[in-house]
């Protein structure tokens, strides 16, 4: 039983740790650099959580309502980046 609980309070607190680990940090937004490609955007900041695209352009987001990256593309090259809710 003991082992039981020890088991499961190790999970818990592996999960806690790992949804405070994002990679949407003001840090990580100011290594975005226009032209840069997309290939070394998601090394910096892992895959988008959603992406809108039509033809040679991409709008991506990266987060969630209150702590965001937005970035577009164009030609798989960043052209333009904005943030919400990062604190330096």
């Amino acid at each position: 039983m003991m082992n039981h609980i020890k088991s499961t309070s190790l999970a818990v607190f592996t999960l806690l740790l790992l949804a405070g680990c994002t990679k949407v940090t003001q840090e990580n937004f100011e290594k975005i650099e226009v032209a840069m490609a997309y290939s070394e955007v998601t090394a910096v900041l892992g895959e988008p959580d959603n992406c809108e695209s039509l033809s040679l352009f991409k709008n991506c987001f990266w987060g969630d309502n209150k702590k965001q990256i937005s970035i577009k593309f164009v030609d798989d090259k960043v052209t333009l980046k904005s943030s919400k809710g990062l604190t330096p």
